[in-house]
Order: structure tokens, then C-alpha cells, then sequence
């Protein structure tokens, strides 16, 4: 026992050296934050913080931060830097929310917009501020790791992201097996992208590195391809271009219990957990219904209004009773997609994914032990390289690049969330231009594509609901983004993803311990509105494990792009970290283990690493 102890002790240290050596980067950010100025109220100069996150704070009639000479944002700072309870606490909420308060109040100038008045909106607080800041004693510390420098607001990258989700707002209720039909807004989309310089210019020149690994395209002899119908909207992660737009393992189930040699499960979607099962069909949304597109709604959330869990949905009778047949599809629409990732339990998909793979007996890598019959190995991998270990693991990492995603948001970055970004467009485009000169390029080069017209009669459209339709600015013309949460984005920053690093950590975790090689046995896509699932023979032999799994990192990721809460950037540079999360937890745990054994673990950019 004194042997066991002191190897225990020592193997411990082995793992902190391992940590210890992982040299810890300098953190930068795009310079943004102070850059841009306003007037205050005394006549002097101070940064307007139009680039930087201030949801929650308090905002005037034009959107920018009330009384900035208050120093209500260099307050944030500290208490973001500082991460203890009572800093933030001791913070102004909407800049009356105090913590003696027993319930918060109303905001010092009321609602403005009638949903956030119906409501009667409480305040929402900032979300998991000092998360960033707390030590884990397994993987990379969560300043370990990194991201390069978000996009500014007038370069050639921004505009483009931004014109992507406009773009993806309108083609919200579009089903993804018909864009490659000549759909007239997909085609007009791929016709608006393939304009922009961003996504047209061949060339890297000028570029930093890490600008360069964010250009998108498909490259075939060293020539960049267009947009097409087929490949637009999607990532440039390997195998996100093969089959379906949706993976796999976001529709199909596996088998059910017993010998029965019936996968009733994959072809309707049931996962066995257990002897119960996991039903892959989310909630239907009602299509052509979006939010944010007033003014005062968009000023109501930038203050904080607390609009969660008033979106609508098909098939629920007056007193709230659900049907279960017709109000659950699966995913058919990019707004079923918005569904999934606004409600899912952020490792969800990954766990079911390895709840699939274990179900359908997919090969592990072959480095790994306990592959051989169990007349050869005597033993069956199980609380050690077996499902056990695997479930585990793959919960395991989404803490931890949290964390690390956290740090990046609230202690770097600070980037505005789309929304904000496209409510100064909007000012910008309505003639409101006062301290928004920046916003000049962006809006001009905006105003001059197919996606204008086709913004401003949509959220028209939106405007004349009754939920809206008495707004004050409600029969302006309207260019903000509409978004498919009635809440908008999360209260906390939009630099980087929280969704798209925990889905880049846990599929690196799915991916070391299976055989990235498999080709899954099955290949499904949705029909009848979503209602079913049917054989798609076409996709069939070409759908490996490493595709999919990155596939359905990029789903995920990309959903929230969907949603209008994140940039391309946001999920790109976040999968790459989620990513250094998984590999560095893999390394420490490689310690721990008496069987000889590696792991091949392919990346996001078509190389590899072994473990």
C-alpha cells in the first residue's frame, strides 16, 4: 500500500508537469473596445463601446450606453478581471438593479416594446462572469488556450459574416433537402456571398495567419470554387461538405433490446438509453415568425429584458397540451435546427452520438486494447476503454471548455453579439448616423445587395403582428436581424462559441476513441415534412465516423449561426479550441493507464495527432 500511495503521488506530479509545460499564450484582442468615441454629457470624449458587449447595461433612445462618463463599463471590466460574487454583484443591472432588492424592477425609462410590456419583463443577469477565472486540476487551464482576434467592424470579413446572417434569417424556413432545387433565395444568396471581396478574393495577401485560416471556399487545384446551392452555408471542417446538410447522428437511432436483429430505433429516431430511449424529433417551431425587429423591442433586449420562453409553436391546443405526433418533426428547416441548440443540454448530441456508435458495436481506434474476441483478451473493456469510460469523458470535457471558452468572452474579447452590430447598420441606413461613421462601408456595400429588398419586406411582414404592430417604429422601415428567440442572444459575450468549443471538444473525444474510418452502416434523410425518416441510397458507403462527427460538430456550431447569436468566426476559432481542450485532457489521462495503448485523433483540418 505505501508503494501504491507514493506511485499515486508521483503519477499526480507527472500529470501537473504536463500541464505545467504547456506554455501559456498571450491573449489579444482586435483592439476595438476604446477605439470609438461619443460625446458625454459633460462635453468631453469617451469610448462608445459600440464594438464591445454591453447587453444588460443601460442604453439610450440612439442604443448607446447611457451617461458614458459614468463608468459603467470599465465597472464590468473589473468585476469581469476581479470574478468574485461580490464585484459582480455589487454591479448595476440595468443601472438600478441593486442587490438589496429583493425582486428587480422595472428599468428606470419602463419597456418600450409591447411583447416586453405584455410580459411584464424582469431583468436577466449576466451569465457564468468568473467562470474563466477557476482552476481545474485535469486538461489545459482555461488560459492555456486561445483565440486569435475577432474580426473588426468595417473590414471585408465582418461585412461578410454579417451579410451570411441576413441571409440565413431569411432562409430560416427553407428545408435543407431543397437548397440545391433553385430555390430563388438560396440562388440569390449564393449570387450575394459569391460578390462580396471576402469570399471572391483568391488571394491571402495582407491577411494575418489566423484571418487566413478563417477564409471559406472549396479548393480544387489551387483555385478557389464559388458558393453554390450545395455547399452554402456550411463550414470548411473535413467532411462537413459530404451528404446531408444535417449528420447522422441528429436523426437516426439504434437498436432496440434484446436479440432481436430489428434496429427499430435508427430508421424512427429512438436512441436506447437504457431499457428507455432518446427520441431525436425536437419541437416544431412556427415557421415565418421572428423577433427583434422593432426598435424598441431591439432596445428592450439590449437592456436586459428577460423575453425567454415566449417563442410559439405548431400543434398546441388552448390549454397547452401538446401533440406529440404532429408538434415534433425532425430536423427539416434551419429553424428546427435553431430549435435544437437553443434548448439542447450542450453535450447532448455527442453523447448520443456515442450512445449510437456503442449501439451499432462501431470499431474503436485500433491502438486501443480489448478488441480482440474475449476468448483471446479474457476481459471486455468497461470501466476502462469501454461505454462506461467513453459517456463519461465525452460529459467530462464540456465543463472544462467551458471554462476556457468563458475566458475568452468576458476577459479578452468582449465582442458585440450580431444583433448589436446589425441594430447599427439599421441606425446607420435610417439616417441616424451620429458617432457611427464606422458603420458607413459595411452598410453602403449591404444596401447594395439582393438581400436589402428582401430584408426590409420580411421584417414588414414581422411588424404587422400583433405582438408589434403598435411599436412606435413598427412601420419604419426596418433593418435589423430577425431573430428566432424572442430573448435574442445570451447575456454574455459573442467571442467565441460556447456551443461550437464544447462540440469541438467532445467530438475529438469521439473521435480518438472509435475508428475514424468506419463508414456507418445506415445513411437517412427526413421526408413528409420531417415526419419520417427514409433510405438515402444516394449517401450510402460515403458517411464515415470522422465525417459525420465533425459534421455534427459543425451543425451544432453553425445552428447558432442559424439563430443569429453568433459569426462564422465565433464557431470556427471555437471548435479549434474546444479541440486543444479534448487533446490536452487526453494527454494527461494517457497517464493513468497500465495497458500499452495510442489514439489517433484526426483534427478539424484533415491532419492528425497520436496520443
Amino acid at each position: 500500500m505505501k508503494n501504491r500511495r507514493l506511485a499515486s503521488h508521483l503519477l499526480r506530479y507527472e500529470a501537473a508537469d504536463v500541464a505545467y509545460n504547456r506554455p501559456h499564450p498571450y491573449h489579444r484582442s482586435n483592439g476595438e473596445e476604446n477605439r470609438y468615441r461619443i460625446v458625454g454629457g459633460d462635453g468631453k470624449s469617451y469610448p462608445s463601446y459600440l464594438a464591445a458587449f454591453t447587453k444588460g447595461m443601460q442604453h439610450d433612445d440612439n442604443g448607446f450606453l447611457v451617461k458614458p462618463e459614468s463608468d459603467a463599463y470599465p465597472f464590468f471590466i473589473r468585476a469581469c478581471d476581479k470574478g468574485d460574487l461580490e464585484s459582480i454583484q455589487a454591479l448595476a443591472l440595468n443601472e438600478r438593479v441593486k442587490p438589496a432588492d429583493a425582486t428587480p424592477a422595472k428599468p428606470a425609462n419602463d419597456w418600450r416594446s409591447k411583447i416586453a410590456l405584455d410580459a411584464d419583463a424582469k431583468v436577466r443577469g449576466w451569465e457564468s462572469m468568473g467562470a474563466g477565472l477557476t482552476y481545474d486540476l485535469e486538461g489545459p487551464d482555461a488560459q492555456a488556450v486561445t483565440i486569435p482576434p475577432a474580426p473588426v467592424l468595417d473590414s471585408e470579413e465582418l461585412i461578410a459574416e454579417m451579410a451570411e446572417l441576413y441571409w440565413m434569417a431569411l432562409c430560416r424556413d427553407i428545408p435543407f433537402t431543397d437548397f440545391d432545387t433553385n430555390n430563388s433565395k438560396i440562388n440569390q444568396a449564393v449570387a450575394d456571398l459569391n460578390s462580396l471581396n471576402w469570399f471572391k478574393n483568391k488571394s491571402f495577401y495582407g491577411l494575418q495567419p489566423y484571418q487566413a485560416l478563417r477564409k471559406r471556399g472549396y479548393f480544387a487545384q489551387n483555385e478557389f470554387e464559388a458558393y453554390s446551392p450545395k455547399t452554402i452555408f456550411r463550414g470548411n471542417v473535413k467532411g462537413d461538405d459530404i451528404g446531408l446538410y444535417i449528420s447522422q447522428f441528429l436523426y437516426v437511432g439504434n437498436k432496440s433490446l434484446g436479440s432481436s436483429t430489428v434496429s427499430f430505433g435508427a430508421d424512427q429516431g429512438l436512441i436506447s438509453y437504457g431499457s428507455t430511449t432518446i427520441d431525436q424529433r425536437v419541437r416544431t417551431a412556427k415557421p415565418k415568425l421572428d423577433y427583434m425587429t422593432t426598435w424598441e423591442q431591439w432596445l428592450d433586449v439590449q437592456n436586459g429584458a428577460n423575453l425567454r420562453e415566449l417563442e410559439q409553436y405548431e400543434n398546441v391546443d388552448n390549454d397547452n397540451n401538446i401533440n406529440r405526433e404532429n408538434g415534433y418533426r425532425f430536423i427539416w428547416t434551419p429553424r428546427d435546427l435553431c430549435t435544437w441548440v437553443h434548448y439542447d443540454a450542450l453535450h447532448q448530441a455527442y453523447f448520443n452520438a456515442c450512445l449510437i456508435l456503442l449501439g451499432i458495436n462501431a470499431p474503436v481506434d485500433p491502438g486501443l486494447p480489448f478488441r480482440l474476441p474475449d476468448s483471446v483478451d479474457k476481459q471486455t473493456g468497461f470501466a476502462q476503454f469501454g461505454g462506461p469510460h467513453i459517456l463519461n469523458l465525452v460529459s467530462e470535457v464540456a465543463t472544462r471548455a467551458l471554462k476556457a471558452v468563458r475566458y475568452q468572452k468576458y476577459n479578452v474579447h468582449r465582442r458585440a453579439r450580431p444583433e448589436v452590430v446589425a441594430g447599427w447598420i439599421h441606425r446607420y441606413a435610417s439616417g441616424h448616423t451620429n458617432n457611427l461613421d464606422i458603420m458607413k462601408n459595411p452598410t453602403t456595400i449591404l444596401q447594395g445587395l439582393g438581400l436589402w429588398p428582401e430584408l426590409q419586406a420580411y421584417n414588414q411582414s414581422q411588424n404587422q403582428k400583433a405582438d408589434r404592430k403598435t411599436d412606435p417604429s413598427a412601420t419604419s422601415p426596418s433593418f435589423l436581424l430577425p431573430m428566432p428567440f424572442v430573448e435574442g442572444s445570451p447575456m454574455h459575450p459573442s467571442y467565441g462559441s460556447g456551443h461550437a468549443t464544447v462540440a469541438g471538444a467532445c467530438v475529438t473525444i469521439l473521435k480518438a476513441f472509435f475508428d475514424e474510418g468506419f463508414e456507418l452502416p445506415f445513411a437517412y434523410k427526413p421526408t413528409q415534412q420531417g415526419r419520417k425518416l427514409e433510405v438515402d441510397m444516394a449517401n450510402k458507403g460515403k458517411l464515415t465516423v470522422e465525417n459525420e462527427l465533425n459534421k455534427l460538430a459543425a451543425n451544432v456550431a453553425f445552428g447558432r449561426d442559424w439563430s443569429g447569436v453568433h459569426y462564422w468566426s465565433d464557431q470556427i476559432e471555437s471548435l479549434r479550441l474546444g479541440e486543444q481542450i479534448a487533446l490536452g485532457i487526453l494527454e494527461e489521462q494517457k497517464l493513468q493507464y497500465g495497458e500499452n495503448f495510442s489514439m489517433n485523433v484526426p483534427l478539424f483540418d484533415g491532419t492528425s495527432v497520436r496520443i
